[in-house]
């Protein structure tokens, strides 16, 4: 792949950069991020295509071939020009109850699609569980007996839907979804869960404002019990730390320690 002179950088993290190329809107990895979670990535956003998700077209996988990022995976995916639901919500906070809906009915289009064939829901919270050594291991022992009680599921579960991650284009079409990286087949709830967790620990402190909202109206709008969605909140957040979130982990262990009193 070759990046163009003209290309615009519109995020840096700490594993990629994401650039607007003319039609392209090209990710750049860093050199600990294998080929293969690139390729996967990819293929996740082909099968949710498939399962009648609204999301761009990937366009290619390769290596770029030159300049600072020379030898990087790369992914390139249409550019839909827009703007993401946290920009809109913050140039308009009057409607943010509004906004905060049609997250939601969103959310449950995604979750109403299936995805047989994705990763498993329930396999990858495991495996991350199982990888923060820094928990108790009769903490991770109860995590996944928590975890076996989930039946299997095969609704797309986005794995990351926040607002930063829908795009209201410019032309007044339909949103589109970005970013699947995370993406499982599995439990609708988990989802919902993960959503609210993300609200909670992220960097922007709107989120944070929102999360309790949000819990209300997809509890209300998906007719599912509060209980049943905060039941999977110590599990996602001790998935979490699996990533590495050191600002919020007193965060995510006091949501771990709410239910397991012998940390």
């Amino acid at each position: 792949m070759i990046l163009s002179n003209s290309k615009v950088e519109i995020i840096t993290r700490h594993n990629k950069a994401v650039y607007r190329d003319g039609n392209r809107l090209i990710k750049v990895f860093n050199e600990r991020k294998p080929g293969s979670d690139v390729f996967n990535e990819a293929l996740n956003d082909s099968r949710v295509s498939e399962a009648g998700g609204r999301v761009p077209r990937v366009l290619e996988v390769s290596q770029v071939k030159d300049g600072e990022w020379e030898g990087s995976w790369a992914l390139a995916l249409e550019y839909i020009p827009g703007q993401s639901l946290a920009q809109v919500m913050r140039d308009n906070p009057e409607k943010t109850d509004e906004y905060l809906e049609q997250l939601v009915e969103l959310q449950l289009q995604v979750l109403s699609a299936d995805a047989p064939l994705l990763n498993r829901q329930k396999d990858k919270l495991r495996r991350m569980i199982n990888s923060v050594k820094t928990l108790d291991p009769s903490v991770r022992y109860d995590l996944q007996m928590r975890l076996d009680g989930l039946k299997g599921g095969t609704k797309v579960c986005h794995g990351d839907f926040i607002p930063s991650n829908v795009i209201i284009p410019d032309d007044g079409s339909e949103p589109y979804v970005v970013d699947w990286a995370h993406v499982t087949a599995g439990i609708p709830a988990v989802d919902a869960a993960q959503t609210y967790l993300l609200l909670k620990v992220s960097n922007n402190k709107d989120y944070i404002e929102y999360a309790d909202t949000y819990l209300k109206l997809f509890s209300t709008m998906s007719d599912t019990p509060r209980q049943v969605i905060m039941n999977w909140v110590p599990v996602v957040a001790a998935a979490e730390l699996a990533r590495g979130r050191q600002r919020r982990e007193k965060f995510l262990l006091s949501q771990i320690e709410s239910v397991f009193d012998y940390l």
